[in-house]
């Protein structure tokens, strides 16, 4: 749990989640020793990171999080209705959120790493997306650029965010552009909630 500052900017409408995890079979993921012990999170209404080993449970929660606000578990936002192989597991069964008060989200996204390539598919087979996402086919730019080039056109303002991996193509310099960019996006008001 993350104690805030009330006076960061944008204190009038801040995005704060709440979600509670309810006991589930003795299997993957409910074996994980840090989902075993986590039973309700209070996230930061800026930015939120899970840190770990691998293995630790990071991206399951974040996927979980993230399906259960109505995202597709291979990322993209409310509207992706894409699947190419499940391989998600169902602890968004197990996991209820509740926005405060003062949630201001309209729209939420949710992007990982390990399968952006079947979302830049998904962008190309649907077609008339690639205005939304800087006009040019994410397959057609180096991985570090199509990651860039989705952060820096997709992401705007009031927004809930799931990142996997956000990090994971870009170069150093980049990496600073990219938290450049996060630190916009929080002063109009959205919120982060990234495993890395």
């Amino acid at each position: 749990m993350h104690d805030y500052d009330p006076q960061l900017p944008d204190a009038k409408t801040p995005i704060l989640i709440h979600a509670r995890i309810e006991e589930g079979p003795a299997r993957y993921p409910f074996n994980i020793p840090s989902l075993q012990k986590l039973k309700t999170m209070q996230f930061h209404p800026h930015v939120t990171f899970f840190v770990g080993e691998n293995g630790s449970g990071k991206s399951t929660l974040l996927e979980a999080l993230a399906v259960e606000m109505g995202n597709n578990p291979e990322g993209g936002g409310r509207n992706f209705r894409f699947e190419t192989r499940r391989s998600h597991s169902d602890l968004e069964n197990f996991v209820q959120t509740a926005k405060g008060p003062r949630y201001g989200s309209s729209d939420t996204y949710f992007f990982r790493a390990e399968s952006f390539y079947n979302l830049a598919s998904n962008i190309d087979d649907i077609g008339g997306l690639k205005g939304a996402y800087g006009g040019k086919s994410l397959h057609e730019q180096s991985h570090g650029e199509s990651f860039f080039a989705l952060f820096e056109n997709r992401f705007r303002q009031n927004c809930l965010y799931f990142l996997d991996e956000p990090e994971a193509a870009l170069s150093p310099k980049r990496q600073m552009s990219f938290i450049a960019l996060l630190h916009r996006l929080v002063l109009m008001g959205s919120q982060f909630i990234i495993a890395t």
